[in-house]
């Protein structure tokens, strides 16, 4: 038989909806969610509990539910922990019951109930450290297997999610009363306004109510939102997060399309909070079984979806609320009867009582809920015959989102809960999430916080007050019940935490809220204990002798509702989990044949088909191209950073190593930089633009890490300079033009230009006009031939390559590519990526006179620890191939030619290549001793491929030794 009412409720009674819940077919209709459904087609029993498995029925209709979890779909698609009272019923659906085996009616694992006592508040932290020192290694592989309360699929994900921004001027939380006259009165300002709602339907509490006038005065507000083009109406979509400057963290769930869900970053002028507020459970015996639920609960099935929850209902309440749902279910022929712990009750409520058939019960409490006893302060009672109990312990105001840029929440003792703390001045607050219970009011506080948040100065017109019957809303209070309890009473539902386990945590000392929730898991769940947080603060200020403000609360931090991991992930996953960064010549780079490769976020130019097929035949044609005539190769990706201000040439000083004081206006100076430890951070080359400006540049690699530390040092620890860094990284095309014929190169693409030695000497740096562009020019060398980097703005980028390659094209000029350029540097011995590792130090890589012996630096006194100065610590080498049969590889372990090949060695290959001028491999590498071992003859190892090859140690600085082809 269908627990579905004849009538009423907000669903459409002409359309079904087809489902499945645990294998099994059933159907609901447009308007239902998967809970509703579920309950109109009698399933109470929908799981268990996380520790002791007991039988669960919804306790909620909203975000608040802490046992009706769900595993959603099949397959790939399977999604765990879905409250089924948020997930609107769809075509389809498939609902999977959590943490019971073979099915919620008979679990296997109902058996830990026997075990109880075992598992009390903190049993994990005592049970398992014995009885052997290592005994936790071998529980832990269990406690994982137990862990977690539901399973989620280890198949990609087929969804798309994507992300996006938006910004208005008010951005309103929630669509009850107050929000809805929020957003009218600051949509009739004129102001852009989100009103953001996380039902899939607007009204709140109003939904849950039967009277025409304030069905009428939602409508028609709606309406009038919906023709005003400033307004977004934000349905399906949950603010999880509040941030800095007004910065709400939305997730909506796309119906339809592509998408299936989106996380939308909305930044506000203003932010109005109307999220109401959540009704209390009570705490007494068996508090927990399925059929026991919150009185507005019951009142929301009812009313909004048509479902009778149960036939004879016992209600016990400690306000006025609660009376409402009484005489809404007695309407609905339900057999009522309402305990009111309070002994005084307003005579017109118990009137009301009367006249719907209630019998009424005053200074009583529920003794068990297993067979239903009332009791009161006496003993005496009455045990009833019931298949539904509802709760009414009062109404906390959801002040979690108002908590999330730290401000702390204020106890209110009217109402006995907390209420938002002091606002930000864009701040605004209305309705039940201020503590304000009735709905005139609540409509006029949120008429007030629309024309405040919209800051106009006209005179806006406030919404509108239907003409209704007010609900009563007495003051609420923590009552405890009028006898002492026996039995499990559940104050957190989904960890299965009791009051016993409360007073257990307070007699082993842990006193503050915060200790209480890590130590019995209370509040840690899905639900974040939204239902159980305010019964275990006053308990727990009960047992310290305290009052529940000088208790406290726990700290509110995001999420307010669990996000699925691919929502926050969006586009980001797979080749999309971190931008693919493409240089200013990606396009004249594809056009010139080049093929790519991966270098951390850039795809670079590895080598070019003109060269060859395959990279180690290609690279080699490179080479040799920059060693006998010229190349031009894509230098784009290196980082640049803009460093101006009076204190500039300072702030230099004592980043690098070596001296820049004094390095004059239109100079180069090739320098080191270290961190505070004295390791090697990053090099590069800087040039003096004006007396305040520098251009400096870094490796690819490490643009982001010493954009971030030269921040860092002038944020924290040299605030006193006057210097601003400005990545430019994005802002120009760099290419290098290195060969012999460098000069005659440029001389030809720019013969207005002098670019001779005396104009411009090796480390100069000039500026020539192009196509009415400036064009940086600064020579320098990587390769170790005669270079020059050549810097235009990123939009012309390539039409100044594809220019120099056409002019020069009678000197046979050609793009060369990364493997190219890394070869190139290796037979001149420049050290790079793979030798600045965050483990080498100035004197590893032969670089220690370049530091300054007069000035400080960062870095300066940690390098001269005696370890790193050690004679027998490694340092760069050049590795010869003696071997010409055979070849070296990257990352072979360097052994002494008699030393027994095992272990660690004595270093290891950094960088290896085929030098085109010796006709041999050779590689950079780091050995214990460095070159006092010169002309030593060496094992290199490679075990992965069994390989054992004989070499020797040279100087690093494979050709042109006294610099004469750069200087050229």
């Amino acid at each position: 038989m269908s627990a579905r009412a004849a009538a009423g409720g907000r669903i459409d009674r002409t359309r079904t909806i087809p489902f499945t819940f645990n294998g099994k077919a059933f159907h609901g209709h447009p308007g239902d969610t998967l809970a509703s459904a579920l309950l109109a087609n009698n399933q109470t029993l929908i799981g268990r509990s996380f520790k002791y498995h007991r039988p669960r029925g919804f306790l909620a209709a909203g975000v608040e539910e802490p046992n009706g979890l769900f595993t959603i779909g099949e397959a790939a698609r399977t999604e765990p922990n879905i409250p089924g009272t948020t997930l609107e019923l769809t075509p389809g659906l498939v609902a999977q019951s959590q943490n019971a085996w073979p099915s919620p009616g008979f679990d296997l694992m109902a058996v830990n109930q026997l075990a109880a006592p075992f598992f009390a508040a903190g049993f994990y932290y005592k049970t398992f450290m014995g009885p052997t020192r290592g005994a936790w290694m071998f529980y832990e592989k269990f406690i994982r297997k137990a862990a977690g309360l539901g399973r989620a699929s280890d198949q990609p994900d087929p969804d798309h999610y994507d992300t996006r921004n938006a910004f208005c001027e008010v951005a309103i939380l929630g669509s009850g009363p107050a929000g809805i006259a929020a957003a009218v009165t600051a949509g009739r300002a004129g102001v852009r306004v989100w009103l953001i709602e996380q039902d899939f339907e607007f009204g709140g509490s109003l939904l849950s109510d039967t009277q025409a006038s304030l069905e009428t005065w939602r409508l028609a507000c709606l309406d009038e939102l919906r023709a005003l083009p400033n307004v977004t109406l934000a349905a399906r979509t949950s603010a999880f997060g509040i941030y800095d400057a007004n910065t709400v963290a939305l997730v909506e769930r796309c119906i339809g399309g592509t998408v299936r869900q989106c996380v939308v970053t909305l930044r506000a002028g203003a932010i109005i909070h109307a999220t109401g507020a959540i009704e209390r459970p009570l705490v007494f015996p068996n508090n927990d079984r399925p059929g026991v639920m919150l009185a507005s609960a019951a009142r929301t099935y009812l009313n909004r979806y048509g479902v009778k929850v149960g036939t004879r209902a016992v209600i016990l309440t400690n306000n006025d609320t609660a009376y409402g749902t009484a005489r809404d279910l007695a309407a609905a022929d339900v057999a009522v009867t309402l305990a009111d712990l309070r002994a005084d009750v307003d005579g017109a409520l118990v009137q009301s009582l009367a006249k719907s058939g209630i019998a009424f019960f005053p200074a009583h409490g529920i003794a068990d809920g297993k067979g239903v006893t009332l009791k009161n302060a006496r003993g005496s009672g009455a045990r009833l015959d019931c298949d539904l109990v509802l709760m009414s312990g009062g109404w906390s105001p959801t002040v979690h989102l108002t908590s999330h840029t730290g401000i702390k929440p204020v106890f209110d003792a009217k109402i006995a809960a907390f209420v938002p703390g002091p606002f930000a001045p864009s701040h605004f607050g209305a309705g039940a999430v201020m503590g304000e219970f009735t709905l005139a009011v609540a409509i006029a506080m949120g008429s007030a916080a629309g024309i405040a948040a919209s800051g106009t100065a006209k005179t806006i017109k406030p919404a509108s007050v239907p003409d209704c019957v007010a609900a009563p809303h007495g003051g609420s209070s923590i009552t405890a019940m009028p006898f002492k309890m026996k039995g499990r009473a559940f104050v957190d539902f989904q960890n299965d935490v009791t009051a016993k386990d409360i007073r257990s945590s307070h007699e082993e000392g842990y006193l503050s809220v915060e200790h209480l929730k890590r130590y019995t898991t209370l509040g840690m769940g899905t639900d974040q204990g939204k239902t159980s947080n305010m019964p275990a603060l006053a308990m727990m200020a009960d047992l310290r002798g305290k009052t529940i403000a000088e208790t406290g609360t726990t700290t509110f931090r995001p999420p307010y509702t669990a996000v699925t991991i691919g929502a926050l992930a969006g586009r980001n996953r797979g080749k999309h989990f971190r931008p693919t960064r493409r240089s200013p010549l990606h396009d004249w780079n594809v056009a010139n044949g080049a093929t790519f490769i991966e270098a951390g976020p850039w795809l670079r130019a590895w080598y070019y088909d003109w060269a060859g097929n395959t990279p180690e035949t290609a690279y080699v044609k490179e080479m040799e191209l920059v060693r006998r005539g010229v190349g031009l190769a894509d230098v784009s990706t290196l980082g640049k950073i803009d460093v101006q201000g009076p204190d500039a040439a300072e702030f230099l000083n004592r980043v690098y190593v070596n001296g820049f004081a004094k390095l004059p206006v239109g100079k180069a100076r090739y320098g080191v930089m270290l961190n505070d430890d004295g390791v090697v951070l990053d090099d590069g080359t800087t040039t003096r633009l004006s007396d305040t400006q520098y251009f400096m540049t870094t490796t690819t690699a490490q643009a982001g890490e010493v954009m971030s530390w030269l921040e860092f040092l002038l944020q924290t620890q040299w605030t006193d300079l006057k210097v601003h860094v400005t990545s430019v990284t994005d802002q120009w095309a760099g290419m290098a033009v290195s060969g012999p014929r460098a000069r005659e190169a440029l001389a030809l693409a720019f013969p207005g230009a002098d670019v001779s030695t005396p104009a411009l000497p090796h480390m100069g740096c000039t500026h020539i006009e192009f196509a009415g562009r400036t064009i940086r020019l600064i020579r320098l060398s990587f390769s170790g031939e005669l270079a020059y980097e050549v810097y235009a703005d990123a939009a012309h980028g390539r039409a100044l390559a594809e220019h120099i390659l056409k002019s020069a094209e009678p000197l046979g000029i050609r793009p060369y590519g990364l493997e190219a350029l890394a070869s190139l540097r290796i037979e001149k011995g420049h050290v790079a990526g793979l030798e600045l590792d965050h483990r080498t130090t100035l004197d590893d890589l032969g670089l220690g006179k370049m530091a300054g012996k007069e000035k400080d630096f960062v870095g300066r006194a940690l390098r001269l620890r005696p370890k790193l100065q050690d004679p027998e610590r490694w340092s760069l080498v050049g590795i010869e191939l003696m071997e010409p049969d055979k070849r070296l590889r990257g990352g072979a372990i360097l052994f002494a030619g008699d030393d027994k090949i095992e272990g660690h060695g004595r270093g290891y290959i950094t960088s290896v290549t085929w030098s085109v001028e010796l006709g041999k491999f050779i590689a950079l590498g780091l050995y214990r001793g460095g070159l006092k071992h010169e002309g030593a003859d060496i094992v290199c190892a490679y075990p992965l491929k069994d390989e054992f090859v004989r070499a020797r140690i040279v100087s690093p600085h494979f050709i042109d030794r006294e610099g004469k082809r750069l200087h050229a």
